[in-house]
């Protein structure tokens, strides 16, 4: 019987997400079994510093892209927002997830009725940062670094007032109690491709066991977001934002554009088919960015 072997990190979520893309395979094809290969990440051993001080969201797929090069495992699947925008050709993403709720969530200790804004908002995204600060003026927002269990330990021991987290992966987590508030997009502009995950394979590989598993839709959002992010030069240390949606059969990207000081924010929008929205997704951004 043939194993599929599933690279994945470590961390609790992590595994959790690797195993949906497991039973996705094992529901469509029976005859196949799956094996986890859980790894710890460079990004997961250094937590004293921000992503973009140790070098961005690559260390989160090293190890993951060596064993799955080196031919120890054959799939490795990774939260969409947190692959790094230029990707080898050699591991291509070979199929994404039906996307879970893509909004951002403000998360309050244990047992609190009220946000304690004495107390700094942990939060290591600048992109969370900015918009929070917009929304909420004066508030004290400091970094925090871990899983999410780690980072709900840290505020339940009194570090934080609140956290803002993923509603995402409190979901897959089984912690919606713990959300206090929803951030609708007009709110918080979620990060490109949050709530999508991303499934990558040896280029050439057949990977048909899949397609059970894939959504073309989230494709579509995923190419189009990151197509903004790129052009952009977006990720850990420049904060931007891109939400896709599929309304009627078309496309509907959002787009948040920072300066490099930061002292202009920018949102646009654009709808096209969804074929188009990888090259209109880098064109909203060159527009947000040199037109205003």
């Amino acid at each position: 019987m043939k194993v599929i072997r599933i690279g994945t990190r470590a961390s609790k979520l992590a595994v959790i997400q690797a195993e949906l893309v497991a039973k996705a395979i094992e529901g469509t094809f029976p005859q196949l079994k799956t094996q986890l290969v859980p790894m710890t990440t460079t990004g997961d051993r250094i937590l004293d510093r921000t992503l973009d001080q140790i070098g961005g969201k690559g260390l989160f797929v090293k190890e993951l892209d060596a064993a799955l090069l080196e031919g120890r495992v054959d799939i490795t699947v990774h939260s969409c927002k947190d692959l790094p925008m230029e990707l080898g050709e050699r591991l291509p993403v070979v199929a994404v997830s039906q996307r879970e709720d893509p909004r951002d969530a403000l998360v309050l200790p244990m047992g609190a009725r009220e946000w304690d804004r004495q107390r700094p908002v942990g939060c290591s995204s600048a992109r969370r940062r900015i918009q929070l600060s917009i929304l909420h003026p004066g508030i004290v927002v400091e970094p925090v670094r871990g899983n999410v269990l780690t980072r709900l330990e840290k505020l339940d021991r009194g570090e934080y007032g609140a956290l803002v987290l993923a509603a995402a992966g409190l979901r897959r987590l089984g912690l919606t109690e713990r959300i206090s508030h929803i951030f609708s997009p007009e709110e918080m502009l979620p990060a490109a491709c949050q709530g999508i995950l991303a499934v990558q394979a040896r280029q050439g590989e057949d990977t048909s066991y899949l397609k059970g598993f894939h959504s073309p839709e989230s494709l579509w959002c995923m190419l189009a977001e990151r197509a903004f992010v790129r052009r952009l030069d977006g990720g850990c240390s420049k904060p931007c934002a891109a939400y896709a949606v599929m309304e009627q059969g078309r496309l509907l990207l959002r787009g948040m554009y920072v300066s490099d000081d930061e002292g202009t924010v920018r949102y646009d929008s654009v709808t096209c088919l969804p074929h188009e929205g990888k090259e209109q997704g880098a064109a909203l951004a060159e527009r947000m960015k040199y037109h205003g």
